[in-house]
């Protein structure tokens, strides 16, 4: 069989094993959506920081100061427009002020929607050192034409080798059932243990955001935390 057939056959087997299957047996995705704009949470709405990170099956991607005194946890998923709203128009400038000056250590979670925002989070794992961010990135520069594209698949592939994989490197990508696993579990413990049911939240040294913030609402958040 020829490896493009192997990679469809893998792709349909994301497609329909693992996400859909997951999905389907957590009654998502009806209940895991996109959020808008960014709404207050209750004045209570908070997780146990030393709970929200302790370790999980895959290593958290961060940036920013270990010792940082506000900790800043966003849960998204590559296929979400609000994510990319954030971190396009936002992000860049939170990196500037509060990330790269010591103030916030930002970390990043997957939290797939569907079949094509896991299989951009398996292809940013994949990737190996240093580039899971900038591999991100360039997942939510090119995020609109993935949902528009008449071939998904060919929009993979082309992806997959504009970020340094091969053909072969990248079928083994998404036919690691392990990473594919983890990647689920992570997102089941953010829904079942920390109330994430929408995509971006945020928790900022655990208080709960949800939605695409401002950078205005970002700095007030900070600046409650370290005043």
């Amino acid at each position: 069989m020829k490896r493009s057939a192997l990679f469809a056959i893998a792709l349909v087997a994301l497609i329909a094993v693992g996400a859909g299957g997951y999905y389907a047996s957590q009654g998502e995705p009806e209940a895991a959506t996109e959020a808008g704009p960014a709404a207050e949470s209750a004045p209570d709405a908070h997780v146990d920081l030393a709970t929200l990170l302790m370790p999980g099956p895959l290593p958290d991607q961060a940036m920013g100061d270990a010792n940082a005194p506000v900790t800043v946890v966003e849960y998204a998923s590559l296929s979400c427009s609000h994510c990319r709203e954030f971190h396009d128009e936002t992000l860049p400038e939170v990196k500037s002020r509060f990330i790269d000056t010591g103030k916030v250590r930002f970390i990043f979670r997957d939290f797939p929607l569907d079949q094509f925002a896991l299989a951009g989070a398996m292809i940013a794992r994949c990737a190996g050192d240093g580039k899971y961010f900038p591999i991100v990135d360039a997942f939510f520069t090119q995020q609109e034409s993935l949902l528009g594209a008449q071939d998904p698949l060919a929009w993979l592939q082309n992806f997959g080798k504009q970020v340094g994989f091969t053909q072969e490197s990248l079928e083994a990508c998404l036919s690691n059932r392990e990473l594919e696993d983890n990647l689920l579990e992570v997102r089941e413990t953010a829904s079942g243990k920390f109330g994430v049911n929408s995509t971006p939240t945020f928790f900022f040294n655990g208080k709960i955001r949800r939605g695409a913030l401002t950078l205005e609402e970002f700095e007030k958040e900070v600046e409650a935390l370290t005043k």
